[in-house]
């Protein structure tokens, strides 16, 4: 790839699913979320800068888990995999969500909490067949689904402002009555879903041409062009409807072009919309299933991850992961596809932090080694604290249970580790 396509592997995987019902996550804390997307853009831009000096200094292929086994051992490594991996996995169905989202602003009698959950299982089931299909498949909805999804987003973004109505805007501003500090932190950590793949060049370092130049142009401009796209869309989407409609909306951009258009512009963009939530669960399908597989061959994955068929298709790998995305599915289902995608999304941004942070350590070792004078390496300082306190901050303000599961999920890598990795410690 070229830093045009680096560029938009990061926009792509930057501005996936998570826009089309990021608004209704923002707009349960109201229009002061504006606030939280500042500090969201300051935390995600240390991040960013990150991985594009770790890009332009040492270009890794496996982002932070390659840092990570780099710097702090195979323990680390394992543990930075294993948790990127689950966090994909749970961000997966936040995505499958949105599908049935728009599929019940389409099919009303989708409805229901039951009838949802059923929905978004199948939804995941046919993400999984297409993946069985193999990747000539998966390249034609992904990327037909990425063209499609662009249309949505920049109508709203360019000429959503016509229709923005600066009353409706600030009488939403804190409709709950929170604190400033709490709504803030609250929609911080929301924001962070929506910059979460910022590392996606970093990651395909090594199927990037010149990667110590094309890596961090390409992980800043991503950056920037999907940070303009998620606040203007979201702000918009405030100043057309109230944030107590808006929060209850299964799909939003339908609905703010249901009202400013008509019925027949909700049709469209609810089709566009599926069809990029529907061709990202596919591809995010395959991602993860990649990256278990990796694992696998690298001897700190489950043997059966790795295993390919006759056609040089990992079948039970994806068979697995459709069998714990339908698992996730039943475990998460809510009396509102709003609380089950809020719910979801803030499970797999805590469990993002760790790689980020564990590669800021990586960072520090690595900047120490390459730096040329001191501003250098008080610049490696000051982004590591950055990324460290953002981080943090996002723990801070994300819901107590859903922190105390994730935490469960990152102690039970302690006991996976000397089961799975046996055989690495032995080749090592």
């Amino acid at each position: 790839m070229g830093l045009a396509m680096a560029t938009v592997l990061v926009l792509v995987n930057m501005v996936g699913t998570g826009i089309f019902l990021l608004p209704v996550s923002m707009a349960s804390v109201g229009s002061i979320s504006i606030l939280g997307w500042v500090v969201a853009g300051v935390g995600a831009g240390a991040i960013g800068l990150m991985f594009a000096m770790l890009g332009a200094v040492k270009p890794e292929a496996g982002g932070p888990y390659a840092y990570a086994r780099e710097a702090l051992g195979p323990y680390l490594g394992f543990q930075t995999n294993y948790i990127y991996w689950s966090a994909n996995l749970v961000g997966n169905i936040a995505v499958a969500t949105t599908v049935t989202g728009y599929f019940t602003e389409l099919i009303p009698a989708l409805g229901g909490t039951g009838r949802e959950a059923m929905f978004t299982i199948i939804v995941v089931w046919v993400a999984t067949a297409i993946n069985l299909g193999g990747p000539r498949l998966v390249g034609f909805f992904t990327g037909w689904g990425t063209v499609l999804a662009m249309i949505p987003l920049l109508a709203i973004a360019v000429f959503g402002w016509i229709w923005f109505n600066p009353q409706t805007f600030f009488g939403s501003w804190n409709p709950h009555h929170q604190s400033e500090w709490d709504a803030v932190s609250t929609s911080a950590a929301f924001a962070l879903w929506a910059f979460m793949g910022v590392e996606s060049a970093a990651v395909a370092s090594d199927v990037i041409e010149n990667p110590k130049r094309n890596v961090p142009l390409a992980t800043m401009i991503g950056l920037v062009i999907a940070g303009i796209l998620y606040i203007a869309t979201c702000t918009v989407l405030m100043g057309i409807m109230p944030a107590e409609e808006l929060a209850k909306s299964s799909a939003p951009f339908a609905d703010a072009a249901a009202k400013v258009i008509g019925p027949a512009g909700a049709v469209v963009i609810a089709l566009c919309a599926i069809f990029k939530a529907g061709s990202s669960l596919v591809g995010w399908t395959l991602t993860i299933s990649q990256s278990a597989a990796a694992a696998a061959n690298d001897g700190l994955f489950p043997k059966i991850f790795g295993r390919l068929d006759a056609r040089g298709i990992p079948s039970l790998n994806f068979l697995i992961t459709g069998i714990l995305m339908t698992l996730i599915v039943v475990a998460t289902a809510s009396p509102t596809l709003a609380k089950q995608f809020n719910e979801i999304i803030d499970m797999a941004i805590i469990l993002t932090i760790l790689p980020y942070m564990y590669t800021g350590i990586a960072f520090l070792k690595i900047g120490k080694l390459a730096r040329t004078n001191r501003w250098h390496h008080y610049l490696v300082v000051s982004i590591v604290a950055v990324v460290s306190i953002y981080c943090l901050w996002v723990v801070a303000g994300s819901d107590a249970t859903l922190t105390r599961n994730a935490m469960i999920i990152l102690f039970a890598s302690v006991p996976l580790y000397p089961m799975i990795a046996k055989g690495f410690e032995e080749e090592s």
